[in-house]
């Protein structure tokens, strides 16, 4: 590599997987994010396979699965001679004769994802001689990852200030401009790290009814009561915005589907006990459409939730 000073993790990622493709010459590199049961394709190097960023794939039907669990070799010349890796059902989806693997870690020593290689031919075994390059390589995106991540929750914090001027006036909360602004940078962090996250939308049920019947000032005391609930119950790190008239949104970073189902849990419960009627619609961002792709699914299903609502009154 022409030099060893790299200004990021994606920049230092595509430096490494160049290298290595000119290094070994398999067909496939890629630098991966394991979140659950997902297998995410950060960056790639790909000389045949068409596989890209953002791409998923299932994290037990990979070699590395199996390479992480110690039963699979980092670096498999012949890889159908190693059974599992032989019959493992990746194998039914693209064509490997060989491979190499290495684990990506973060801080506190559990996996982030891997470096890997395929290649659908057999290579010389004179590549397992190289396992120590491979280990190297992989230690040095893992350290670059562990301080990249570090120094963006402290960038995360000043867009957050940046932001406090983007309040809505009745509610404290942000506003619809904040919400975009705020909703483009972590959308920039889920493609390069492979976060994963959820977007929820909330929309009130009576608040006509109530200015209707009881004056816009108590429609306004509604939304500050609902803001407030949504503000309390949801995590520190999740951003919390009225988009405007009766609808909210959430967006819980660095949060997986189980945890977005108690999050929603919660918030239904909450919601309940301050006596306040409201539709709520969530969806998880896929990594090869992103936030806005999600946030517009919470949006229909927020819909769906609200006519269903008004069909079972």
């Amino acid at each position: 590599m022409d030099h060893i000073n790299f200004r990021s993790f994606q920049e230092a990622g595509q430096a490494v997987l160049k290298f290595l493709h000119s290094r070994f010459g398999f067909n496939l590199w890629m630098i991966t994010r394991v979140e659950g049961k997902d297998w995410i394709v950060l960056q790639s190097e790909d000389h045949g396979y068409d596989v890209q960023p953002g791409q998923v794939f299932q994290w037990a039907d990979s070699f590395c699965f199996h390479m992480i669990a110690g039963k699979g070799p980092k670096i498999a010349p012949r890889s159908e001679d190693i059974p599992l890796y032989a019959t493992a059902p990746i194998n039914q989806q693209v064509n490997i004769k060989s491979y190499i693997g290495q684990p990506l870690i973060h801080e506190d020593g559990s996996l982030f994802g891997t470096l890997c290689a395929i290649d659908p031919q057999i290579k010389s075994d004179a590549i397992m001689q190289e396992v120590e390059l491979v280990e190297l390589f992989g230690n040095l995106l893992s350290n670059i990852l562990q301080a990249e991540l570090r120094q963006n929750e402290q960038i995360r914090q000043h867009e957050r200030l940046e932001a406090e001027a983007l309040r809505d006036g009745l509610t404290g909360l942000y506003n619809r401009r904040a919400w975009e602004k705020l909703v483009t940078t972590e959308e920039e962090r889920c493609k390069r790290y492979g976060h994963p996250a959820a977007v929820f939308f909330i929309d009130l049920n009576d608040l006509k009814k109530v200015n209707d019947s009881l004056g816009h000032d108590r429609g306004d005391e509604l939304i500050q009561q609902t803001a407030n609930v949504l503000r309390n119950t949801a995590r520190s790190n999740d951003i919390v915005a009225r988009l405007g008239g009766d609808e909210f949104v959430i967006l819980s970073l660095e949060n997986d589907e189980a945890g977005a189902e108690v999050l929603l849990s919660r918030l239904m419960q909450a919601l309940k006990q301050e006596k306040i009627a409201a539709a709520i619609g969530v969806a998880m961002r896929h990594p090869a459409q992103g936030l806005f792709k999600a946030a517009a699914e919470a949006d229909r299903r927020m819909f769906e939730h609200k006519r269903q609502l008004k069909s079972e009154a």
